[in-house]
């Protein structure tokens, strides 16, 4: 489920003129059934509220005085969030003839016209309290405290986030709460300004709005409800900005190597952090670790294991990388299957995490797994997919993917191969210019192609020491040192086994690989170093001009200090790897 929680005011939505009727609670017991979770919003006082509400066991927690106070009906524990009011405040507003007046354990509420003489009080006593109006009623608050602000607090006792919120409301004091809410709901007899900013407004008044949107919840989880929320990706050449949808969605994100599939996908991970939205990134190569935002499992020597994943995402503040770096290749693809239906159950459970990220995707979803059961769940959405090659990944993958960014050369060829690799049919192309750094060109179902320049990220993918100096890099990124007549086939997954490699092997390989440019060709496309890249390149410029001494010190110097090598012994020397498919210096 997407939604797991509903958080409702009580006055004006649950309530007409402070009664909730049967039909109501009836659906409110409807909805609990399912395991979803009901949160009461009110800016009641709770000894008031309890006095004419009797079944508040049908929630979860009861937020009450604007959010100031926070209940749990099944023990009856309470616990104030906010200091209680001055008494030399209330002593001054009694003393100025402010009546009805009612002091809770935080609140004090009064009723217009009386909002003159709070705010000239608060002003003379210098106090740091903030006035919130509900239609006619006055509510004196510490600042900070709102609706919003219990509602927060009652879903960290839940271990909710707000992306699982539905919030529906009335009157002004419900902007707070609904603003933060994923889904914001209106009854129609809210006021125009709540109505303005809902994502729908029901057909019923109050109680019976309620029960429609409940209603709704059972039928399809709202499905049918877009909400405000939506990511930037960047804009268009007219200067049209360019949106994804946070949910429903399933992303892929191809081109070929070195394209800038990575960093487009860590632009929208940013984009889904800024927006708390939680994610899980699989990466089998360690492209995404120290990624902002979000914690990483597994190192060179140890691999994460999913009980670690799951538990770090219990949290719904806390966002993963999974390194698969310190794994071995072959056995990648299985744990994914693990933790994939892991993650899938933990959805169900809690509708997190929101978005995950499968980077790789040919490898931890190959097609050769297929025909058999589904390798992907059809029903799982917010998956993003990283591939250079569509055609290689699970068609049950493929068939849940409906909207493609394509990178790099060839773009126009990029989404014809994703469409049928997905069996959907491919969008009327023109011929496409090879995409700069920066651009892409998006496609989603049913809707026009467009080229978008990406939102930069902010962060730049650090070169860490466990995967390209210690970690196993798969075999079509390595290097491999063959020599001019292609009699050798010895593979160089990692930085450290490329030097020790390039101590090895004798003058006349090494300075075949250099004219060739191959050391910087693999420094740019593989490791994606073009600074290292460069440096490299500039060696093999003056390959006629060096010995082989010379030029291999001067590259494994810009190896070294770029990358800090650990200061254990050295490696030993890797067997040979005899597959014809691997180019020399591929």
């Amino acid at each position: 489920m997407r939604y797991q929680l509903l958080a409702c005011d009580y006055d004006g939505t649950l309530a007409h003129d402070g009664v909730v009727e049967e039909e109501v609670v009836a659906a409110l017991e409807r909805l609990r059934a399912t395991g979803r979770r009901v949160v009461m919003v009110t800016g009641r006082e709770l000894r008031e509220l309890l006095s004419i509400f009797e079944p508040v066991k049908l929630f979860d927690l009861i937020v009450a005085e604007n959010g100031a106070l926070l209940y749990r009906p099944s023990n009856q524990e309470s616990r104030l969030l906010a200091e209680p009011p001055p008494a030399r405040f209330v002593g001054e507003l009694k003393g100025r003839g402010v009546a009805p007046m009612s002091v809770g354990q935080a609140i004090v509420a009064t009723w217009q016209p009386h909002e003159t003489t709070v705010l000239q009080v608060i002003r003379e006593l210098g106090l740091d309290l903030q006035v919130i109006f509900n239609k006619d009623a006055v509510m004196v608050l510490p600042a900070g405290v709102n609706k919003a602000s219990g509602l927060k607090a009652a879903l960290k006792d839940l271990h909710l986030s707000p992306h699982e919120v539905v919030g529906v409301g009335d009157a002004e004091n419900d902007h707070a709460f609904l603003a933060i809410s994923e889904c914001a709901v209106a009854v129609d007899n809210a006021l125009p300004a709540v109505k303005k900013r809902a994502d729908f407004v029901t057909r019923g008044a109050r109680g019976r709005g309620v029960v429609e949107l409940i209603d709704r919840m059972l039928a399809d989880d709202l499905a049918s409800v877009e909400t405000r929320r939506r990511l930037l990706l960047g804009t268009d050449p007219d200067g049209h900005e360019a949106y994804l949808q946070p949910h429903g969605r399933n992303l892929l994100i191809s081109g070929p190597s070195g394209s800038g599939k990575s960093t487009v996908a860590t632009a929208i991970i940013e984009r889904l952090a800024d927006l708390r939205y939680q994610f899980c990134i699989i990466d089998p190569e360690g492209d995404y670790e120290g990624v902002e935002g979000a914690l990483t499992l597994g190192r060179g020597d140890r691999p994460p294991s999913a009980d670690e994943v799951i538990k770090m995402l219990e949290d719904p503040h806390h966002n993963v990388v999974a390194n698969l770096i310190g794994q071995q290749v072959a056995d990648r693809p299985p744990f994914f299957l693990k933790l994939l239906s892991r993650l899938a159950a933990m959805r169900a459970r809690t509708g997190r995490p929101h978005w995950i990220i499968i980077d790789e995707a040919h490898h931890l979803l190959p097609a050769s797994w297929e025909p058999g059961p589904f390798l992907f769940p059809p029903e799982l959405k917010q998956a993003l997919f990283l591939t250079v090659h569509p055609d290689q990944v699970a068609k049950s993958a493929m068939a849940t993917v409906d909207t493609v960014i394509a990178v790099g050369k060839k773009p126009a060829e990029t989404i014809a191969a994703c469409c049928k690799a997905s069996g959907k049919a491919a969008p009327w192309l023109t011929s496409m210019a090879d995409l700069e750094t920066g651009q892409v060109v998006l496609w989603s179902a049913n809707e026009p192609v467009r080229m978008v320049e990406v939102i930069p990220c902010r962060t730049q993918r650090r070169r860490h020491i466990r995967k390209y100096a210690e970690g196993e890099l798969p075999p079509d990124r390595s290097f491999y040192f063959r020599g001019p007549e292609g009699k050798l086939n010895l593979r160089a997954q990692n930085l450290i086994l490329f030097m020790q490699m390039a101590d090895g092997v004798d003058d006349e390989t090494w300075m075949h690989h250099l004219r060739q440019g191959d050391y910087s060709r693999w420094f740019s496309v593989r490791i994606k170093d073009d600074a290292l890249a460069a440096e490299a390149a500039e060696v093999e410029g003056k390959a006629d001009a060096l010995t082989a001494a010379e030029s291999r010190g001067r590259i494994k110097k810009s190896i070294s200090k770029r990358y800090t090598l650990p200061a254990s012994g050295p490696l030993p020397m890797p067997g040979t790897d005899a597959r014809p498919e691997h180019q020399a210096g591929g």
